[in-house]
């Protein structure tokens, strides 16, 4: 029997900025995959803006979780973006643990070797435990070091990488993780890698650095990546979808001469998605 796949996706919703929510949506449902939001907060525009109105949903967040539960509903999977609070990784365990589902982590905590304001020792170290529930970690080497409490690098070797991707994956239930956005020690800073652990096969994906850092980025590649491997898709084939998309969006955002707050003017390639 023919049935398309849900997923409940635990991130902020932000009107201007193309950015979380509002980027992996239209994304994943082009990849015929439903997305059923759980918004961790409310933003006018992302805080890459001077000015920006926030709503913290953490208050609510339960009541929605209670709505679902009454409603007998199920996913396929569960994936994580930005968390607000340690209340908020809390309520991340309980969704967890009632709606049994592929779990994708997302540890949105920080990026160039800096740990988000937002972002309190304590949430890092409930980051830490939430890994014990994934089946994927997408974390970029700021998050990685992190969640390793290890030392930040601007360039890695790739010997170092798999051992801080084998030590991450022994952390999850699922030993998958993508180090996402990496300049190898090696490299002139023209490419960016990714670096692929599938429970000890290892694979990088390493395309053409393009312009400079755009908001939401990271959450377009998450989109592609994720909903391409619950498709069926092998980890290295759905990195490596998304890593053209991305380069796809940021040379029309270079054509465009877009803002770099402004996002991935990815809706001229949403079609091409498949």
């Amino acid at each position: 029997m023919i049935r398309q796949k849900k997923i409940a996706l635990i991130n902020d919703v932000t009107g201007f900025g193309r950015c979380s929510v509002t980027v992996e949506l239209p994304i994943i449902s082009a990849l015929k995959i439903q997305v059923c939001p759980l918004p961790t907060a409310l933003l006018s525009v992302h805080t890459g803006f001077k000015n920006y109105f926030m709503d913290d949903f953490t208050d609510r967040m339960n009541f929605y979780v209670d709505s679902w539960q009454k409603n007998s509903l199920t996913f396929d999977a569960i994936a994580t973006g930005f968390l607000g609070s340690a209340a908020q990784i809390e309520i991340v365990r309980r969704v967890i643990k009632n709606f049994p589902a592929v779990v994708i982590i997302d540890p949105v905590m920080g990026d160039h070797g800096k740990i988000y304001a937002s972002y309190t020792k304590e949430m890092c170290r409930r980051m830490r435990e939430l890994l014990e529930f994934a089946d994927l970690v997408t974390p970029n080497l700021t998050e990685a070091c992190e969640l390793l409490g290890t030392p930040y690098r601007e360039k890695i070797s790739d010997s170092e990488l798999a051992t801080m991707a084998a030590n991450i994956a022994a952390k999850t239930r699922g030993g998958r993780v993508i180090i996402t956005g990496i300049t190898l020690d090696f490299d002139d800073d023209s490419n960016i890698t990714n670096f692929i652990f599938d429970n000890g096969q290892i694979n990088l994906v390493t395309s053409k650095k393009l312009g400079g850092d755009r908001s939401g980025t990271g959450d377009a590649f998450f989109a592609v990546a994720a909903a391409s491997w619950l498709n069926g898709e092998t980890l290295t084939d759905s990195t490596r979808k998304a890593a053209d998309f991305v380069a796809k969006c940021i040379a029309h955002a270079e054509k465009l001469d877009l803002p770099w707050n402004f996002g991935l003017p990815f809706e001229e390639f949403l079609t091409e998605l498949r």
